[in-house]
């Protein structure tokens, strides 16, 4: 039962964080409708985020899976966001539009690197305190 409390509320607060850091965005870069799929995509990141911290924390070492599983979700998140980079830069695209579509590469990577690092602090703090207990227990 630890486990699902532990999963809802990272969801909650790693969702309501990776929000808010989507809305500063789309309010400093001045954006319009198509910044909906900036908070779609906040929303998918965490939904997966917090299905592999699930995962993470019924394995046997629940410490080191979410140690692991923070870390691999923070590395294919990044290449993944490099890739989009990439394929923007190098696209047939002029330089105003290249200008125009960073703003939303920004808004699609900064909220989701925010919920991944915050849900991971989150669960990681709840697993060591759980551990601590059961030790003291």
């Amino acid at each position: 039962m630890r486990i699902v409390f532990t999963s809802l509320f990272a969801f909650i607060i790693s969702g309501f964080v990776g929000g808010l850091v989507a809305q500063e965005l789309a309010v400093a870069t001045g954006a319009e409708e198509e910044y909906v799929i900036v908070f779609m995509f906040s929303v998918l990141v965490t939904f997966v985020v917090t299905f592999v911290f699930f995962v993470a924390q019924l394995m046997n070492d629940p410490v080191a899976a979410v140690a692991m599983a923070g870390k691999w979700t923070l590395i294919v998140f990044v290449v993944l966001l490099a890739l989009l980079v990439v394929l923007i830069l190098y696209s047939d695209s002029s330089a105003a539009v290249v200008r125009k579509d960073m703003p939303m590469v920004a808004g699609l990577g900064l909220p989701g690197l925010v919920t991944i690092i915050v849900h991971w602090l989150f669960v990681r703090w709840r697993v060591k305190r759980g551990i601590a207990e059961i030790k003291a227990g």
